[in-house]
């Protein structure tokens, strides 16, 4: 754990900022505001990254993946007073800023609001984007929690406007907090109050079954590609089938590369594909480097329209799939599985993708998948024909014995 200690803010005294590191770039941010008295008053710790689509100056659609926060400051963090009420403020990256506000009755506070700010006009993150300057989401959230009670939500839970959609996960907080002392009472969300209930066990209950999908025939391989000034950054090859579950009921979902839209982006140590159609309102791919000399997928990010009519979001940001050299493509023509939570997994089929170093916009040479790799069965192939063999010659020498004993009984 890494801590930081800000100067005092005003009317609030001194932060205590801390940063659990966690793998591959996911961040656990932890936060302990205190008084003048130095007695907590504020405590939160969260996960969270962003997606924000923005249009482009050539009248495309493109996603941008937010989710390093190391850089993050929290100036204006505050405890709250007669005339403030208490809020976390987060500055992060270039030009990013997260706001929370919390509102006090007589027996329970609440989240009151979430804001989100990002500035199109930074190139990096935004090269092309056609409108340029500051740009806020606002999100009135409402969960009122009992005083003295800590707000707990392990579930993801989005918030989606304008393009912009928050996840949050592992979310802790209490504000107001009592003589300086976090509560260890919790206050569950709805999701996790599902979650973890526990249902009484006895010999003659038979839990329901999953509902069971209907059977899919192989997805339609489509290809896809990002360009940027330099011309193909990103080419993928690929069939994908979703496997989506809610409620307890299976929908698997072909995807139709005809009727499918594609956008992305190409960074120099991150790149994106994001897919969307009829049924798909996005389905990113996200891909990083590693180790300066390698490439993998990183992330899925998922919102589809199911048969219900409901909407079925998740996003995961610390996968390890598909990883290859960089300047190589990776390939895996059997179908293979990317497991992104208990709840959604892709199936793909006849993959290839190169996310990095495209040249002529042709693929270069192919790391292929354990899968496809057929020449560990030759001497598999080899050893048990040797096996077949030997036992065959054992078998006969055992019979040729037993007839040469033969010629030699008694009369």
């Amino acid at each position: 754990m890494v801590c930081f200690r800000l100067s005092p803010v005003p009317g609030s005294g001194l932060v205590l900022l801390c940063l659990v590191l966690g793998a591959v770039s996911s961040y656990a941010l932890e936060l302990n505001v205190t008084d003048s008295e130095k007695a907590v008053c504020l405590y939160a710790k969260w996960q969270m990254n962003f997606t924000i689509h923005y249009e482009t100056t050539n009248k495309t659609y493109k996603t941008v993946t937010i989710s390093d926060f190391s850089t993050a400051s929290y100036n204006g963090s505050v405890c709250g007073d007669d005339q403030n009420n208490p809020k976390i403020v987060v500055q992060f990256g270039s030009g990013f800023s997260w706001t929370v506000n919390f509102t006090k009755e007589e027996s329970t506070y609440s989240i009151d609001g979430i804001s989100f700010s990002y500035n199109t006009s930074d190139k990096v993150t935004f090269p092309d984007a056609k409108d340029k300057g500051i740009l806020t989401v606002r999100d009135a959230v409402g969960f009122r929690i009992p005083l003295n009670d800590m707000f707990r939500c392990n579930s993801l839970s989005t918030l989606e406007d304008s393009g912009v959609v928050q996840y949050y996960w592992d979310v802790h907080v209490q504000a107001f907090v009592q003589n300086g002392t976090v509560s260890t009472k919790e206050f569950l969300c709805e999701k996790d109050k599902t979650s973890t209930t526990v249902v009484p066990i006895t010999p003659t209950t038979t839990p329901s079954p999953t509902t069971a999908p209907t059977p899919k025939e192989k997805p339609e391989v489509g290809s896809y590609s990002v360009n940027n000034s330099n011309g193909t950054c990103l080419l993928a090859t690929m069939g994908l089938q979703l496997n989506v579950t809610h409620n307890k009921v299976v929908s698997i979902i072909n995807i139709n590369p005809n009727t499918t839209d594609f956008t992305g982006s190409c960074q120099p140590r991150s790149a994106l594909l994001s897919l969307n159609s009829s049924n798909i309102k996005y389905l990113d791919f996200v891909f990083a480097v590693k180790n300066e000399n390698r490439f993998y997928l990183k992330e899925v990010n998922v919102s589809v329209y199911l048969l219900n009519g409901s909407v079925f979001s998740i996003a995961n940001n610390n996968l390890s799939y598909w990883d290859a050299p960089l300047g190589s493509s990776y390939m895996c023509n059997k179908e293979q599985t990317v497991s992104v939570s208990g709840a959604f997994q892709i199936n793909t089929f006849d993959l290839r993708v190169q996310p990095f170093n495209v040249m002529e916009g042709k693929y270069s040479t192919a790391q292929e998948c354990s899968l496809d790799d057929d020449t560990i069965l030759i001497p598999i192939i080899v050893g048990a024909g040797l096996s077949g063999l030997i036992i065959v010659i054992v078998i006969a020498y055992l019979i040729g014995r037993r007839k040469s004993y033969a010629g030699y009984q008694t009369l």
